[in-house]
């Protein structure tokens, strides 16, 4: 967890290299989030880099910045676009006039509360590590994540809240599965997120 900011951006462009491999009818495939389109995922994923470069300017609490836009006719123009957005946020780490990233406070009104920014950027490695194989599964292509990111993102996930209340129905994350003895990182990470282990495939 050295230099978080680095591995999240790894995180990030790889759900972005991803998902420049959709084709035109992809789009409308139902990606392993239930309910979900491929196009919905990524209005959802497209809302979050704005919620978090919101959060780490010090607006995260106008919820504005977390809705989901109209990705129009072009989702991977308008994703493409969150991510420069929340990258160039993320590496004001060194702006003078404020604190750097990982300790100014991040409001997540959909988490419900302030945190530091090593906790936010923390969250937000965990999602878009498990969003490219969402993106992955639905088009029927592999990752290429390195270790070290999915290990920091096993970190996070292993700190999520195991608790009925925290899980199931309405909630982020379905009750925790068995983890094999022999997974991956990234198979334990979806497992305790209580994902289906396919779609790990670095």
């Amino acid at each position: 967890m050295t230099d978080l900011i680095a591995l999240d951006r790894t995180a990030v462009e790889e759900s972005l290299r991803v998902l420049r491999a959709a084709r035109a009818g992809d789009w409308d495939r139902p990606s392993p989030c239930a309910g979900w389109t491929l196009r919905d995922l990524v209005a959802h994923m497209t809302a979050q880099h704005h919620g978090f470069a919101a959060a780490a300017r010090g607006s995260g609490a106008d919820r504005t910045y977390w809705i989901a836009p109209d990705p129009g006719s072009d989702p991977l123009k308008t994703y493409e676009e969150s991510v420069r957005h929340v990258l160039a946020a993320f590496a004001e780490e060194t702006d003078e006039r404020a604190a750097g990233v990982l300790e100014r406070g991040f409001t997540l009104p959909e988490i419900g509360g302030t945190f530091t920014g090593r906790v936010a950027v923390g969250f937000h490695l965990l999602d878009y590590v498990v969003h490219a194989l969402d993106v992955a599964t639905t088009i029927g292509v592999g990752v290429d994540l390195p270790r070290p990111v999915a290990e920091a993102a096993l970190e996070v996930a292993r700190r999520v809240p195991k608790d009925p209340g925290r899980r199931g129905p309405g909630a982020a994350f379905a009750p925790a599965l068995p983890t094999p003895e022999d997974a991956s990182p990234l198979e334990e990470i979806l497992a305790l997120l209580g994902r289906q282990t396919g779609a790990a495939h670095s």
